[in-house]
């Protein structure tokens, strides 16, 4: 297996971003929860799944919501089921749309999501005592 590198360089980030394999690009496809998910699970963002109901934010469709058909990995989008247009032939087809150009507004809970945002919402609620550091005050305490 590859070791995984960071790296400041913008063309060695532009080839990981590009020839990433499929895993990785879920983690990449995450979008940011609407205001009331956020409050309600004490999480920003997910990875976007088919399903999930979306309001996109940014582009010449900013405003209108759907669910999501398909999260097409390859080529870094997703399909909503009432964004299409129209072909030269009469046929529609939907339209790709970014994730980070949506935001979720309602999630497609099963077992693994919803552990998922448990284990993040208890990382993140946890703070610094949730990973056995000690503050100044209580390792002066200690010491008389």
């Amino acid at each position: 297996m590859k070791k995984c590198r960071k790296s400041g360089d913008r063309r060695a980030n532009r080839k990981a971003y590009f020839v990433a394999p499929s895993h990785v690009r879920r983690i990449l496809m995450s979008s940011h929860l609407s205001k009331e998910l956020r409050s309600r699970y004490a999480v920003r963002s997910m990875p976007i799944r088919r399903d999930d109901e979306v309001r996109v934010m940014r582009g010449s469709h900013k405003g209108r919501e759907g669910k999501v058909i398909t999260c097409y990995r390859k080529k870094y989008c997703i399909y909503i089921d009432k964004i299409t247009r129209e072909k030269a032939n009469g046929q529609t087809v939907n339209i790709g749309i970014h994730p980070s150009n949506v935001e979720i507004v309602k999630l497609r809970l099963d077992k693994e999501r919803k552990g998922l945002l448990e284990r993040r919402a208890r990382k993140h609620s946890g703070g610094e005592g949730s990973k056995g550091k000690v503050s100044a005050d209580e390792a002066m305490q200690d010491v008389d």
